[in-house]
């Protein structure tokens, strides 16, 4: 799948709308790969405008838009990672993925908007988890392009090589890596109305600032991260042990004052979001495993929570 061609103005035919229903699986891919389904809508985006922007003769060429697409969009988000390295050296303390939201969880939602928003196009599973997307976050931007196209999409590897600019052979050898990163990291887990019944303890203890209550719940070397990237307070490095994790968190709630603790699922798993009155301050992922909560991570930071502030209309229900 060669990606050529002149950069006319769009110019839109009748059957372009045939493509729309292509922005569900390219949006997939695209928040798998970047994290950010911020930066996964302009992929795709972009991906649409260049397919816009190619001669009529040469859109009518291709034999498989979608595959095209597919490509484009793949190679946009492989520019992506890469610069990213750059841009994470500038970032000030922890990096987390965006989280995802779950429409349905929140009522009373902003007219229209359950039908515009790009996050109701993520079908969720465990690629979208937030573990894996930090697993995902440690591999070289063409590992984790390799991985996921291969692993998780099912493209060849000979459209794969034509993707990141490597040999077959060389993207089985990156897929391979990817491979040996996620399982490495791969948790024992916890079915899910245990991991449910977990968060919801851990969240009564919290509020009760119980920190025995929380000790019981938390693994002994359980990890947890903030991310607020320079736009809202947020502990600038990791903390660690269930002992230290326990009265950090039990501070934190001293500190924080009246808050609304819900109970939210968050890229796919049970989850919780801290608001104050109408204005979402933070969404919390767990890692459990072994029936203990093993990693937290807290993001805090506004532009990643702009899909949840979208739906700030109070939820139903805690």
């Amino acid at each position: 799948m060669k990606i050529t061609g002149g950069r006319d103005e769009p110019t839109a035919r009748p059957d372009d709308h045939l493509l729309e229903p292509e922005r569900r699986a390219l949006a997939n891919v695209a928040y798998r790969l970047l994290g950010s389904l911020t930066e996964a809508e302009d992929a795709v985006q972009e991906a649409y405008t260049r397919w816009l922007s190619l001669p009529e003769a040469r859109r009518d060429a291709i034999s498989s838009p979608g595959a095209w697409l597919t490509t484009v969009v793949s190679r946009i988000c492989l520019d992506q990672l890469r610069s990213a390295r750059v841009r994470r050296e500038r970032y000030v303390g922890e990096w987390i993925p965006e989280p995802l939201p779950v429409r349905a969880e929140w009522s009373e939602l902003p007219l229209g908007s359950m039908a515009r928003d790009p996050a109701d196009h993520i079908t969720l599973d465990e690629s979208v988890e937030m573990a894996f997307l930090v697993v995902l976050d440690s591999m070289t931007p063409a590992e984790r392009v390799a991985f996921m196209l291969h692993d998780v999409f099912r493209v060849p590897f000979g459209e794969v090589a034509e993707i990141v600019g490597r040999t077959p052979g060389a993207c089985r050898e990156l897929a391979s890596a990817g491979r040996r990163r996620v399982a490495a990291a791969r948790s024992r887990g916890a079915a899910a109305p245990r991991r449910a019944v977990l968060v919801r303890d851990f969240r009564q203890a919290w509020q009760a600032k119980d920190v025995d209550a929380l000790i019981r719940l938390l693994d002994p070397s359980v990890v947890a991260v903030a991310d607020g990237g320079g736009r809202a307070m947020a502990s600038p490095v990791p903390v660690q042990g269930r002992g230290a994790v326990a009265e950090f968190l039990v501070r934190l709630a001293a500190l924080a004052g009246r808050l609304d603790l819900l109970e939210r699922t968050v890229n796919g798993q049970p989850g919780l979001v801290a608001m104050k009155g109408r204005d979402v301050l933070t969404v919390y992922a767990f890692d459990i495993d072994d029936d203990r909560i093993q990693r937290i991570w807290a993001i805090r930071n506004p532009d990643k929570l702009r899909p949840w502030a979208d739906t700030s209309a109070r939820p139903a229900g805690r």
